[in-house]
């Protein structure tokens, strides 16, 4: 810093430079009569620099004494946001030349090709090696580079000069970009935000908070336990987009969290944002799914990261996920919130609207048709061909099989329609197939299964696709229920309550296996491997192995009422022991303290 100056952050810094004629290094002049470049945005003409000319241009730049003055390169990251006619360009090169020689780092953000192209900046400024030119079309995008550029350079915040012309062009691309690097400038984290992790008893959590059911029941876990915690409500869109970003890194600095925890991924952004700001934070995150984790994993162009923890509801997965490259993957089932899901304290059948007068009680099931999901899937998708005409068998070969994948069970069991499954045109489309044949599945192998138990005359709660599937008499409808308003109180009005396990799931238990006995309810669910892990088969739950023997349990279950009491007690008892979410936020909480304490 120079003596007697103020040593001023990139927001506070104003002023003007000299005034022009401004001389590049290749000896072109440029006076506030320098000719415009005009060029087309949403169907205007826009004069770079417009008028006032070189001075205009330059007026953003603080003055001298300031930029580089207190030796910006070593402190801050500068970024120029809009290279424009290159006067300010030609300036900042300049002037950090005079300071550091031609070693300085200097970022230029600039998607406006056709500009630099006539402007020929890039050729005005090629022998500075240190230039960095980011040109993504994509805000998120050049915010990873940026972010790449900033690990890279020890993590030095940055200082962006936006060039206001530039929110002429594209306010909403520049705006991101500026917003972004404003974080690392207003709130100096990268100082502050590596505090040691796991350094006290206490473990301190940030909760990626969004609409996903279960993220409620780890917020209710966090304040019945004591745990120190603090939630960002995740944006739609990307992570890099508005101000999250910059949310994200001060409440870092300001919570000081252990670890960061997600559901299904969500808020971690396609491009690697958040896992280049984890790794630079050495700050973990740990991420449960509790869906298919390929289907959404396969849209991350960037997975691998050593401060990434995968818990997964299905053991099946361990792996799988093991070979994408994460190298922490636990497992960790469903539970339940057994304050919500608890031992009725009334009777409370009439209570509850539209239930039929006429259904005795004596079984019901609670599930999707999937009729109206796999229709507008098939139709968002808007596959043709093979694919389409075929779809219902390999979805029924699917159902019947033991694969995990779609993709492997096409390969082996339907090689000629792989070529089809490759040309669809990317990815997103690829998992859009996988997903429609894994509902279809479900569809058919739920439809086999309520078709069992239709001699008891069963409530079926759940959309109107069921009046398409099942001809009319012979069972009761009622609407969708509310998980958290209607099931705790609908479970315990049946005698049994019928389970029937989606087929993304062909090794692990779903939610009903938990929350049906924490009610106190007995639960009649399709056999699966993982649940010899959670529950005694036999004296804690009953299962089923095919529809023929889920007809002939119902009607045993049916006359031996004391013998589902017996059973539902022994589940609530391993529940309130093990299964509730409690249960599953201490293991998690141990399980990252093992890998990063």
């Amino acid at each position: 810093m120079k003596q007697g100056s103020t040593h001023t952050t990139p927001q506070e810094g104003t002023g003007l430079c000299p005034e022009p004629p401004h001389k590049d290094p290749a000896g072109q002049s440029f006076s506030s009569g320098f000719a415009d470049i005009k060029v087309i945005r949403n169907g205007r003409t826009v004069a770079v620099p417009g008028p006032g000319g070189a001075a205009r241009e330059a007026a953003f730049l603080p003055p001298p004494d300031i930029f580089p003055g207190f030796r910006c390169d070593e402190a801050y990251l500068p970024v120029l946001i809009g290279a424009g006619s290159g006067v300010a360009a030609v300036e900042l090169a300049a002037r950090l030349e005079s300071t550091f020689g031609t070693s300085f780092t200097l970022a230029v953000v600039d998607k406006e090709y056709d500009i630099m192209e006539r402007s020929r900046v890039k050729e005005r400024l090629a022998r500075y090696a240190g230039i960095v030119w980011i040109e993504e079309a994509d805000a998120a995008t050049g915010i990873r580079a940026l972010t790449r550029l900033q690990t890279e350079r020890d993590g030095r915040p940055f200082y962006p000069l936006l060039n206001p012309l530039y929110l002429r062009l594209d306010r909403d691309y520049y705006t991101q970009i500026h917003q972004a690097c404003a974080a690392g400038a207003r709130v100096d984290f990268w100082r502050n935000a590596r505090s040691a992790r796991f350094s006290s008893p206490e473990t301190r959590i940030l909760l990626l908070s969004s609409k996903y059911f279960l993220m409620g029941e780890i917020l209710s876990a966090c304040k019945r336990l004591g745990v120190p915690h603090n939630f960002l409500q995740v944006p739609e869109g990307e992570f890099g987009k508005n101000e999250f970003v910059e949310q994200f890194l001060t409440a870092v600095v300001e919570f000081k969290p252990d670890f960061v925890f997600t559901i299904n991924h969500l808020g971690v952004d396609r491009e690697g944002i958040l896992t280049d700001l984890l790794e630079k934070l050495r700050l973990p995150l740990a991420s449960w799914f509790v869906d298919n984790p390929h289907l959404i994993l396969s849209l991350f162009s960037r997975l691998a990261n050593p401060w990434i923890t995968v818990f997964t509801w299905d053991a099946d997965n361990l792996s799988t996920l093991g070979e994408l490259g994460f190298e922490h993957v636990y497992y960790m089932p469903l539970g339940t919130d057994t304050e919500r899901f608890r031992l009725p304290r009334k009777a409370r059948r009439r209570t509850l609207k539209g239930l039929p007068a006429a259904w005795d009680g004596r079984l019901s099931f609670v599930g999707n048709s999937m009729v109206h999901k796999v229709f507008r899937r098939n139709e968002r998708i808007g596959f043709t061909g093979p694919l389409l005409d075929r779809y219902r068998e390999v979805a029924a070969g699917f159902a019947r099989s033991d694969e995990r994948s779609v993709r492997v069970f096409l390969e082996r069991g339907y090689p000629e329609l792989v070529p089809c499954f490759e040309a669809l045109p990317g990815i997103a489309e690829q998992l859009g197939y996988e997903t429609s044949i894994t509902w279809e599945a479900t569809r058919v192998y739920r439809l086999s299964c309520v078709r069992a138990v239709l001699p008891f005359r069963p409530l079926i709660a759940g959309d109107d696709g069921w009046f398409e599937e099942l001809a009319e008499g012979g069972w009761h409808y009622h609407h969708e229920l509310s998980y958290y308003d209607d099931l705790p109180h609908f479970y315990p009005l049946a005698a049994i309550n019928f389970n029937s396990t989606s087929k993304q799931m062909k090794g692990a238990v779903n939610q009903r296996v938990f929350d049906v006995p924490a009610t106190g309810s007995f639960l009649l669910t399709d056999y699966r491997e993982q649940m010899e892990r959670l529950f005694e088969p036999g004296k804690e739950i009953i299962c089923y192995r095919s529809p023929e023997e889920a007809e002939a349990l119902a009607r045993e279950y049916l006359a031996r009422p004391g013998a589902r009491r017996s059973v539902a007690a022994a589940a609530r008892r391993r529940i309130l022991h093990e299964h509730g979410y409690d249960h599953r936020l201490r293991t998690l909480m141990d399980m990252m303290r093992a890998v990063y304490g």
